[in-house]
C-alpha cells in the first residue's frame, strides 16, 4: 500500500525551488547516515530544474558527499545526446556538472545516437535497473529495480508525470519498469519514461508543481481521479507521497486537503 499524500504549500515558485532543494539535501545527508550512499530520480521541467540550481546554490549543498549518489532519470525525451532538450542535459549544466560526482553513478536514459527507437532505448533502461537492483540485493521494494530514496516529479497542465499521458499506452503499461512513448501529445513525440509501476516503488515520492494551469490536474489528482485518466492520482511512494505547490497550484485544492499541509512547510 503506498503512502497517502501530504501537501506543503508556497508563497511563489522560487521559494518552493529553494523547499525542494532544502528538503533534497537534508534527505540525501540522512540517507547517507543511515546507509551510506543514496539515490534520486530526477524530473526535467521549470520547477525541476530551478530546484536543482538552488541545491548548487545552497549553502549545505556540501553536506552532502556527491560522490556517493546515483543518479537516474523519470523519463527522457528521444533525441541525440547533446541536445538542449534533455533533461539529462539540463540536468548537467543546473547542477550535476558543479558536483563531485562519480561518473559511473550517472545513469542517462539512451539517445537517439546510440538507439533506433524509443523502445530499444526503454529496454536498456529497464536492463541497467535490474542490473544495479541485482547488484544491490534486496533493499528495494521492487527486485526489479534499485532503491530509488527520493523521486522527483513535475506534473503538466494534463497531470501527465514523467511521459506518462492521459489515456495513453504508457500510463495503462503493466509488468514493466520503462515504455517507449512514440506519441506523446507534448513535442518531442518519442519520449522514454519509467511506468507508474517503477514510479510506486519509489521510498518517497515528491511532487512539484507551480502555476494556475497546473492547479486543475493538482485538484483533480488529489481528489483521488483514476490514474488513466490523470497519471498524476497514481505517482505515490512506498512511505511517503508529498506534493509540493505554489500558492496558484493550490487554488483547485478539494476542500478536506486544505488544512492537511505537511507540518515541516
Amino acid at each position: 500500500m503506498n503512502a497517502e499524500p501530504k501537501i506543503s504549500i508556497h508563497p511563489n515558485p522560487s521559494l518552493l525551488a529553494a523547499s525542494v532543494a532544502a528538503r533534497l539535501i537534508t534527505r540525501l545527508v540522512d540517507v547517507q547516515n543511515e546507509r551510506g550512499s543514496g539515490t534520486v530520480v530526477l524530473t526535467g521541467g521549470s520547477i525541476g530544474t530551478a530546484a536543482l540550481k538552488a541545491v548548487k546554490e545552497s549553502p549545505t549543498c556540501r553536506t552532502v558527499d556527491w560522490s556517493r549518489v546515483d543518479f537516474w532519470w523519470g523519463d527522457e525525451r528521444f533525441l541525440p545526446a547533446r541536445h538542449p532538450d534533455r533533461n539529462a542535459v539540463q540536468a548537467r549544466e543546473a547542477l550535476l556538472d558543479h558536483l563531485d560526482v562519480d561518473p559511473a553513478r550517472v545513469h542517462e536514459f539512451g539517445s537517439s545516437d546510440d538507439f533506433a527507437d524509443e523502445d530499444a532505448a526503454a529496454a536498456d533502461y529497464a536492463a541497467r535497473l535490474q542490473k544495479a537492483a541485482t547488484a544491490e540485493g534486496d533493499s528495494s521494494n521492487d527486485p526489479r529495480l534499485p532503491r530509488f530514496d527520493v523521486l522527483l516529479l513535475g506534473v503538466g497542465p494534463d497531470a501527465h508525470v514523467a511521459s506518462l499521458f492521459p489515456e495513453l499506452a504508457g500510463v495503462r503499461t503493466k509488468g514493466q519498469t520503462t515504455v517507449g512513448v512514440p506519441n506523446a501529445p507534448k513535442p518531442p513525440p518519442q519520449r522514454i519514461s519509467l511506468t507508474l509501476e517503477a514510479i510506486q516503488s519509489a521510498e518517497e515520492v515528491w511532487l512539484a508543481v507551480a502555476g494556475e494551469d497546473k492547479a486543475g490536474a493538482v485538484g483533480l489528482a488529489l481528489a483521488g481521479a483514476g490514474h488513466v485518466q490523470v497519471p498524476a492520482a497514481g505517482a505515490r511512494g512506498q512511505s511517503r507521497t508529498l506534493w509540493l505547490i505554489d500558492q496558484e497550484a493550490a487554488k483547485q485544492l478539494p476542500g478536506r486537503l486544505i488544512n492537511r499541509e505537511d507540518a515541516e512547510s
